[in-house]
């Protein structure tokens, strides 16, 4: 087992998914996002990062039939599956370091709520943008969110790269560009202030 993976493996071990610092009951800025993207329900997604969150609940709702998720810790996503009950089976679940991925399909949306943030090494960075390269059809769309210049400077005892729009496609290259961003000021379970910004990408 990797130290990253055990890392994050404990984290949903010592807490409940209701805890940690990135819950969220209803991701408001991501569906909107999704929104204004107008996917058909026959379009492929994935959440990134994913895990335990509940945006695959909402999206299920709203009827996409092709829905990854993946995680980097078994336990994130045995939590969302235990959650969803039959409803599970709909989704396609993928444990697997995000580095690490080979993608076997296609996707319309690859969707990130701050998982590119904590990738410090540039080698990281570059294989995760490989693997979302490889994975996105053109003309697909990338929704990212990452901590914000000014936000913090760690989470969960990581450190993590902040980010604003030129920072971030510096990272993405000319091969993406950016249609919208929205900040969010999110408040932990722990009532603590955290300044993400949002961005909405489309893959030309």
């Amino acid at each position: 087992m990797s130290q990253r993976k055990q890392h994050w493996d404990n984290i949903y071990t010592q807490k409940s998914s209701t805890e940690v610092s990135w819950y969220q009951k209803e991701p408001l800025i991501s569906l909107d996002l999704i929104e204004k993207c107008h996917f058909h329900v026959d379009d492929y997604l994935i959440d990134v990062g994913g895990g335990a969150s509940h945006l695959v609940d909402y999206l299920l709702r709203a009827g996409y039939q092709h829905l990854m998720v993946l995680d980097i810790s078994a336990k994130s996503l045995e939590i969302a599956q235990q959650r969803l009950g039959d409803e599970a089976a709909k989704v396609l679940w993928l444990e697997s370091d995000i580095t690490e991925f080979s993608p076997s399909l296609t996707i319309d949306l690859w969707h990130d709520r701050a998982v590119f943030h904590f990738l410090v090494e540039p080698s990281d960075r570059r294989r995760y943008i490989d693997a979302l390269d490889k994975t996105l059809k053109s003309g697909g769309h990338v929704i990212i969110a990452a901590f914000a210049l000014g936000g913090p400077t760690q989470c969960s005892g990581l450190d993590i790269v902040q980010y604003d729009a030129k920072k971030l496609m510096i990272e993405f290259g000319d091969g993406f560009r950016i249609l919208d961003q929205q900040s969010e000021m999110h408040m932990t379970p722990a009532n603590k202030p955290q300044q993400f910004t949002y961005y909405r990408l489309q893959k030309l």
